[in-house]
């Protein structure tokens, strides 16, 4: 038995402020056993969704809840040889690998579910309360002791011993009642945010397929009302002239760069963070690194040719570009777009590359690209109606971030 001691966290709901401190116990003290689901990668075990038996993976575990969207199923054959693995409802899952430590509770619906080489932590009665237990795991708190006792090798991976051997605190069972309630509610309204967010992303997508014409057609799909006149075929480079961003070398030297200049500097990386709309540049570039690069005043559509390939990129802010991009001056088309179509066409730009390895997209592959293009009214409407699907996924995007930053914030304080 492991000695006891007790604690009290920062934030506490106010009926339980002057109530006993919480006391600090191993996991495998609190747990009736600690086990390890069955392993199977044999096509001959799995069958029909209405033929056999859920079986949860790694993958069907988010952040206290199962995504039983894609289950998989095994037959029942196979279930019953392995009957002493089957999980409970209130039984806590914790991922072994891939993301290790991630945790939800075995819902009602899938009692006697199986579930794939996935950690089983059945409670005993009275002791705690699965889904305060999956909320610790999940925590800050519990994440950081896991990564602390992970074991080594080529993938890091949480064995049984390890989460027997957690260190958790524990209120009282009330206490416990309340707090799962309130994170519940939390990440009920997180996992709302997280749909609303993807279902504008899938309708997004969906309309860039029909409004764009595919390879092969000269109109698209899907046309507003009112537009009936034809597309026509033109080369990208005939629609702008594009030049390749400069960057200054050795790229590494402190004298490109001043952190009181007005200019940016736009790099691969503030892609990778911001996507493609760029509001924000944390690096500001020297008039030394200026007279090194192409310089921008007003915004401009870009390209990024490196790392992110192909993907499209707006400088709503000034800035030096980075030698990865193209630059599009002096154009013949509505921005928004040809923005639009560059995302649309991204994927396809992978033909210029070897199975494997990356695409090495220049500026002749860019200007020889062919493009259907209607008219320059039909191109602002196109555009104006992407950008606004693009403004509510940021807003979902924004929103989403928000709560998990103030859940975050809120279970850092509220656990030991």
């Amino acid at each position: 038995m492991t000695q006891q001691t007790n604690s009290v966290p920062k934030r506490r709901f106010k009926e339980f402020q002057n109530t006993q401190a919480w006391e600090q116990r191993k996991l495998g003290e609190v747990a009736e056993k600690v086990s390890v689901g069955i392993a199977t990668s044999s096509s001959e075990h799995f069958t029909d969704r209405n033929k056999g038996v859920p079986f949860i993976k790694n993958q069907n575990i988010k952040q206290n809840r199962i995504d039983d969207s894609e289950l998989e199923f095994i037959s029942k054959d196979f279930d019953q040889a392995n009957s002493t693995k089957r999980v409970k409802t209130g039984d806590v899952l914790t991922v072994r690998t891939g993301y290790p430590g991630l945790s939800a509770v075995v819902p009602m619906h899938l009692n006697c579910a199986q579930t794939f080489t996935t950690l089983i932590t059945r409670l005993k009665k009275n002791k705690a309360l699965p889904e305060f237990v999956s909320i610790f795991i999940n925590s800050d708190v519990g994440m950081k002791q896991i990564t602390g006792m992970e074991a080594g090798g080529a993938q890091k991976n949480v064995n049984a011993g390890t989460l027997r051997n957690l260190t958790i605190s524990i209120p009282t069972l009330d206490e416990q009642k309340v707090i799962s309630k309130f994170v519940s509610q939390f990440d009920k309204l997180i996992t709302l945010h997280q749909r609303k967010l993807e279902k504008t992303k899938a309708l997004k997508s969906a309309y860039l397929s029909e409004m764009f014409p595919t390879e092969g057609e000269r109109e698209p799909k899907r046309r507003f009302a009112g537009f009936t006149q034809a597309w026509e075929q033109r080369k990208v480079g005939e629609l702008a002239d594009i030049v390749r961003g400069a960057s200054p070398r050795p790229i590494q030297d402190p004298k490109w760069f001043d952190d009181e200049s007005d200019i940016g500097w736009l790099r691969i990386a503030d892609v990778t963070e911001q996507g493609g709309r760029i509001h924000y540049l944390e690096q500001r570039i020297s008039k030394a690194g200026q007279e090194k690069t192409r310089v921008l005043t007003e915004p401009h559509l870009l390209l990024s040719i490196a790392a992110t390939v192909g993907k499209p990129v707006v400088n709503y802010v000034k800035t030096g570009v980075h030698d990865g991009f193209l630059i599009f001056q002096n154009p013949k088309f509505d921005r928004e777009f040809m923005f639009q179509w560059l995302e649309m066409f991204r994927p396809k730009w992978q033909k210029y590359g070897q199975p494997g390895s990356q695409v090495n997209l220049n500026s002749d592959l860019v200007k020889n690209q062919e493009i259907m293009l209607p008219s320059e009214e039909e191109q602002k409407k196109i555009g104006d109606f992407f950008a606004q699907l693009d403004h509510l996924i940021t807003f979902h995007q924004r929103k989403l971030e928000k709560l998990q930053n103030i859940k975050k914030a809120y279970l850092n304080e509220m656990f030991v």
